[in-house]
């Protein structure tokens, strides 16, 4: 099996896409702290960064970030790489029911998620861990860290192919 056939390529392209963005699902009342960290995050973001495993490909994505309604920080990005585009749609918010900052991403190639943050130092790290199949019904395991830190988010994005242990992975730094 090809480990960077259509639907593997739309899966860690659209891993990679969480970066920094991911859509919330349950509604939130950020206090003006956490608010005002979201925030800092407005703008635009440029990444870019090689995705591997059994062939090595660049990845370049490009989010936007602005303010959205109740402390929410809202996004739209797209990622590329060798002839294929994912995009990427949500928010980003403080649960103030759960002490926690939440998000979860939806994307054209079908992969959604939640991911939990947490505040460390002066940014939020997300962690995220999914399942998923591949085009021929193989189990992946999907994981990614985000690293929201003033002017920087950074990526680490990594797919297990469960059958076989075999893996794609990419660390993607984001600048405005």
């Amino acid at each position: 099996m090809k480990r960077f056939g259509p639907f593997s390529r739309m899966s860690a392209v659209a891993g990679l896409a969480i970066a920094g963005v991911l859509a919330v699902s349950a509604p939130a009342l950020a206090g003006p702290a956490e608010a005002t960290l979201l925030e800092t995050y407005v703008g635009t973001w440029q990444g870019r960064g090689v995705l591997t495993g059994a062939e090595k490909e660049t990845v370049v994505c490009r989010m936007t970030v602005s303010k959205g309604n109740a402390g929410k920080v809202n996004y739209s990005g797209r990622c590329a790489m060798a002839g294929t585009t994912v995009a990427v749609n949500g928010t980003l918010a403080y649960i103030d029911g759960k002490k926690r900052f939440e998000a979860a991403m939806t994307t054209n190639a079908g992969f959604s998620g939640l991911a939990i943050g947490k505040k460390s130092g002066k940014g939020i790290v997300f962690d995220l861990k999914e399942k998923a199949k591949d085009d021929g019904g193989n189990d992946l395991s999907v994981s990614a860290a985000i690293t929201l830190v003033p002017e920087r988010m950074d990526v680490d994005f990594g797919v297990v192919f469960v059958k076989t242990g075999d893996t794609i992975k990419a660390s993607i730094p984001f600048k405005k």
